[in-house]
């Protein structure tokens, strides 16, 4: 006996700002939805950093995460598909997925807090203060950089290398490439060293050399966790995210295509 499939649940999203409430309010009048946590099926209006928060959301709060088609009414709009609100249902069923693996980073703060958060574009440690930070910096359990005297430094996935790691003249990572970029911020010592490119298995831990003296904070996406002793970063194989975007979006042609802009 042939059973047809259940309709699938959609959730529909918004950014408080004026335009994607507008938005919202058009297709909450078009078509059905039901709330996220009932959802098979999330669209997101906003711009990329919601994006980011609703992304936040779903790793938080459901396991495996449901897909996200993003409309952007923000204004980089890099995760985003365009905004249109009519032929929503034969969009939805032209999507193409792209799979996201988020970093958890693992901060250890001076008074021996530990903080475990997910990272979808990148975990970057900042100096708190006027005065540089020192960073001991190992891969692997080894050693790479003894004394890093800088401003930061980040760690982003492919699908964040286009974001905070590009305006660092971090490299562009194309998606599906298996890598993460390492990439400091404002380096005084080595001078000219320019960061690396490693494979996403790798294990990155870095320590603050005199976090009384010269105190950190890392942060994960847009979450801080300050007065750092060291921080472990590593990709999380669990935290798998899909973002579904249109045919003519194609993604990763648009992150290969940000290396020659000038």
């Amino acid at each position: 006996m042939n059973h047809a499939a259940a309709p699938q649940k959609r959730a529909l999203v918004a950014s408080p700002t004026p335009p994607a409430q507008a938005a919202a309010a058009t297709l909450a009048e078009a078509y059905d939805w039901v709330a996220p946590e009932e959802a098979d099926l999330i669209v997101a209006l906003g711009g990329d950093g919601f994006m980011l928060q609703t992304l936040h959301s779903i790793l938080e709060r459901r396991k495996p995460p449901i897909p996200v088609f993003g409309m952007n009414l923000g204004t980089v709009g890099f995760l985003m598909n365009e905004w249109r609100h009519f032929d929503l249902e034969g969009r939805l069923a032209r999507t193409k997925p792209f799979k996201v693996t988020a970093l958890t980073m693992t901060a250890t703060t001076i008074d021996g807090a530990v903080h475990t958060l997910p990272a979808i574009n990148e975990v970057s440690m900042l100096r708190e203060t006027r005065q540089t930070a020192n960073l001991e910096v190992t891969v692997n359990d080894r050693i790479v950089l003894p004394e890093l005297a800088c401003d930061g430094i980040l760690v982003a996935t492919p699908a964040g290398s286009t974001a905070y790691n590009l305006s660092a003249q971090g490299p562009i990572l194309p998606l599906g490439s298996a890598l993460l970029a390492l990439t400091p911020i404002s380096p005084f010592r080595p001078r000219r060293w320019r960061g690396a490119i490693l494979p996403d298995k790798a294990r990155i831990v870095v320590r603050v050399l005199d976090p009384g003296k010269r105190p950190v904070s890392a942060v994960a996406d847009q979450r801080e966790v300050r007065d750092v002793a060291s921080v472990e970063i590593a990709v999380d194989r669990s935290r798998e995210l899909i973002l579904l975007f249109d045919p003519e979006h194609a993604l990763d042609d648009r992150i290969t295509m940000e290396q020659f802009i000038a």
